[in-house]
């Protein structure tokens, strides 16, 4: 199992144990994640060994309870560390639905009732002059549920049952995957699992899937996947197999807006070279061209291709069939 799955798993039992009042005991942590003995008493280990004040207690009867204790003794944060975090919220908002979400609100709600009213009026005058744009973000407020659910599978290497209508279908249709991580791009959460009928690693979008049913059945493939390693090479989430070669695209911006492309890391193994006449070259080493080449398009005729000739092919074409559909749009008479 890969160290980001241990981590997603320690990260849900260490919630466990810091909203547990009595605290849990070994077998009850383990019924409850659905794992072995020694794994718990390992992520107990690990999550000592990480700084965690995680505590085993004796109580009634001598039973062994765990609980993990705050950090309030040696936390301080003053006025203007609760004023930054409270500000900030606003940037959170897109992990609404997510795991993360439930402690987020529990920090706001605490820094609330410790502020008071009058501070927290002030902080509303503060707040409009900061502001988050939310165009094209996605609300997973309430799908929670469903997100829960694909966590556990990650987790534990389950097989689950999901109904997803892909933007090309009608309708939804049930699929059998194997879930190996999430990936937060561009304000949407996506899925990255084996697809079990396709016998190759997919990418799905949250908002897309209807339905999760998470069985006890261990997913058997892949057995090494790191979902870091496999979009090493994507320009965003989405790459089309493993068996493609990496090829260099290569685009040349106009002087126009080339201190934009500058301002910005696109990838980490972009490579950007200005130009006497003052346009940029960029390169980047890619499996795929899919993402990028809405990211050229978006340019419009500040951006050209200079390589590979299949995507200037590619491209050549998409405009024609757009210069068509203008050139056909019906004539609408203004009143």
């Amino acid at each position: 199992m890969s160290e980001s799955k241990s981590l997603i798993r320690q990260w849900r039992l260490l919630r466990m144990l810091a909203d547990a009042r009595n605290g849990y005991t070994v077998r009850e942590l383990q019924e409850e994640m659905s794992v072995s003995l020694e794994t718990i008493r390992r992520d107990l280990k690990d999550l000592a060994a990480g700084g965690f004040r995680v505590r085993e207690t004796v109580g009634f009867r001598g039973v062994k309870r765990w609980r993990v204790e705050d950090f309030e003794d040696n936390f301080h944060l003053n006025i203007t560390d609760l004023l930054s975090i409270y500000v900030g919220r606003q940037f959170l908002e897109p992990l609404a639905g997510t795991p993360f979400w439930d402690g987020q609100q529990k920090v706001f709600s605490k820094i609330r009732g410790a502020l008071g009213e009058p501070a927290l009026r002030y902080l509303q005058k503060l707040t409009k002059s900061l502001y988050a744009t939310s165009i094209g973000t996605s609300d997973y407020s309430h799908r929670w549920a469903m997100i829960d659910q694909l966590m556990i599978a990650i987790e534990d290497r389950f097989v689950s049952l999901i109904a997803y209508q892909s933007d090309q279908a009608s309708e939804a249709v049930e699929q059998e995957i194997y879930p190996q991580g999430f990936v937060f791009h561009r304000g949407s959460l996506y899925l990255v699992a084996w697809a079990v009928q396709r016998n190759a690693i997919r990418t799905y979008k949250v908002d897309r899937i209807e339905t999760v049913q998470t069985t006890k059945l261990s997913a058997v493939i892949p057995e090494n996947f790191d979902l870091a390693e496999w979009l090493e090479h994507s320009f965003g989430i989405f790459r089309s197999g493993s068996d493609r070669p990496l090829q260099t695209i290569r685009i040349c911006f106009t002087r126009e807006v080339a201190r934009y492309v500058r301002e910005s890391r696109w990838h980490k193994n972009q490579k950007l070279i200005p130009q006497p006449d003052g346009s940029l070259i960029a390169d980047f080493m890619l499996i795929d061209t899919q993402e990028i080449k809405r990211w050229i398009m978006s340019f419009g005729p500040n951006a050209t291709v200079l390589e590979p000739d299949e995507l200037v092919e590619e491209i050549r074409r998409d405009l024609e069939q757009m210069k068509r559909t203008y050139e056909c749009r019906p004539q609408h008479k203004h009143s």
